[in-house]
C-alpha cells in the first residue's frame, strides 16, 4: 500500500503540472488527429477506398506510431530531463518516497496520457464510421506494451543522452523520426520495397504497427500476429529493464553531485 500511494501521489503531481500548463496536452491531442485525418484522406484518394476503411486503416498506426511515441516517449525523456534539472531528484532523496515509487508514477502518468490519446484517435475515427474489427482486449494488451515500452526507452534516452531540455527535441527528432517511417506509422508498409521490408524487422515500431493494425483493421487473433506480437513483448521487458537500470544508475550519480 506505501508503494501504491506513493506511485498515485507522482501521477498526480505529473499530471497536475501538465494541466496547469495545458499546451503539452493541447499540441498531443492536435498532433494525432491531424496526421489521422490528413492520413486518412490521402489514402482514401489514392487507394481508392471508402472513407471510412481509410480511417480504420489510419486510426492504429496513427496512435501507436505517432501519438504514444510523441507522449509516452518524448514525454517520458521530457520529464526526467527536467526533474534532473529542477533537482527534483535531490529532494527525492531527503523524503521517505522510494525509487521504485517515482518511476512507476512517472510510468503511469504516460500511460493516463497515452490512453486518453487511444480515445481520442478512435473517437475521430469513428466519427467517419470506422470501427474496431478485432478483440478489444488485444488491441489494449498491445497498446500497454506499446507504452511500457516507449516509457522505458525514454528513460535509458533521458538518463543517457540527454542533460539539457533542449536537447529533447533533437534527440526524439535523430531516433524517432526515421523510425516512425520506417515503422509505418505515415506510410503504410505495404508501400514499402522489400529491401526496406527487410530492415524493418528490425524496428519494433513497424512490429508494434503490423500487430495493431491486425487486430484492429483486419480482426486478426493472437495466432495471425504472433511475430509481431512476441516481438513486442521481448522489446517491452528488454525496454523496462532498461529504462530501470539506467534510472538506477541515474540515482547513483545525482547522489554523488
Amino acid at each position: 500500500m506505501k508503494y501504491w500511494r506513493e506511485t498515485i501521489a507522482v501521477t498526480q503531481r505529473i499530471l497536475i503540472e501538465l494541466l496547469r500548463r495545458r499546451r503539452s496536452l493541447i499540441f498531443w491531442s492536435i498532433f494525432p488527429i491531424s496526421v489521422l485525418i490528413l492520413g486518412a484522406f490521402i489514402l482514401a484518394e489514392r487507394a481508392k477506398l471508402p472513407i471510412n476503411t481509410a480511417f480504420e486503416y489510419t486510426a492504429p498506426s496513427t496512435l501507436v506510431g505517432a501519438a504514444l511515441f510523441f507522449s509516452c516517449l518524448g514525454g517520458s525523456v521530457a520529464t526526467v530531463v527536467a526533474e534532473r534539472e529542477q533537482q527534483t531528484l535531490k529532494r527525492l532523496f531527503l523524503s521517505p518516497l522510494s525509487g521504485i515509487s517515482y518511476f512507476l508514477g512517472i510510468f503511469l502518468a504516460h500511460s493516463c496520457i497515452g490512453l486518453g490519446q487511444t480515445l481520442l484517435v478512435y473517437t475521430v475515427a469513428a466519427f467517419w464510421g470506422a470501427t474496431f474489427k478485432g478483440s478489444i482486449f488485444l488491441g489494449f494488451i498491445i497498446i500497454l506494451m506499446s507504452i511500457a515500452a516507449y516509457v522505458g526507452l525514454g528513460f535509458i534516452l533521458g538518463t543517457q543522452l540527454a542533460r539539457r531540455i533542449e536537447d529533447v527535441n533533437a534527440l526524439v527528432a535523430a531516433f524517432g523520426v526515421p523510425l516512425l517511417i520506417l515503422g509505418g506509422a505515415f506510410l503504410p508498409s505495404s508501400l514499402f520495397p522489400k529491401s526496406l521490408i527487410k530492415i524493418a524487422q528490425y524496428n519494433p515500431i513497424y512490429h508494434m504497427n503490423e500487430a495493431f493494425v491486425g487486430v484492429s483493421t483486419n480482426g486478426k487473433h493472437i495466432g495471425d500476429i504472433a511475430p509481431h506480437f512476441w516481438f513486442l513483448v521481448v522489446f517491452t521487458l528488454v525496454m523496462i529493464i532498461g529504462g530501470w537500470l539506467s534510472y538506477r544508475r541515474m540515482l547513483l550519480v545525482e547522489r554523488r553531485l
